[in-house]
């Protein structure tokens, strides 16, 4: 698991940023098709096409590549309407999250023990 600094992860909020939202957006485009993929399942027993069926597809796409580039960087998305993420980190010799959200200063101000969630937040 990396962990990161407050300065490592500060450096990283302005592309990370871009990154939630094109998740934020990519989820809000595949909700809008996925009445359709259902319907669509239902009507492939007749032989029927799920119309807007690749932009949902790609929505999805989308989706996988933007939290796979994130967890790859070491980064953890907790809620993809929020923009919520956590960076782990070393505090007194124990590993805790500091966490940020879409709508917050571009700088980390937050953190919390690994099992408190978000409602257990402390400024740092």
């Amino acid at each position: 698991m990396k962990l990161f600094t407050v300065d490592e992860a500060n450096e990283l909020l302005p592309l990370v940023k871009v990154k939630l939202e094109a998740v934020r957006t990519a989820y809000a485009r595949a909700e809008l098709y996925q009445a359709g993929a259902k319907a669509a399942a239902e009507a492939a027993n007749a032989g029927g096409g799920m119309e807007g069926g690749s932009r949902y597809v790609r929505a999805l796409y989308e989706i996988g590549k933007t939290v796979t580039d994130l967890n790859e960087m070491g980064i953890q998305l907790k809620d993809h309407h929020r923009g919520l993420i956590d960076f782990p980190s070393d505090r007194d010799g124990r590993v805790v999250l500091l966490c940020w959200q879409l709508g917050e200063p571009e700088q980390i101000e937050w953190w919390h023990e690994l099992e408190a969630g978000f409602a257990g937040r402390q400024p740092l």
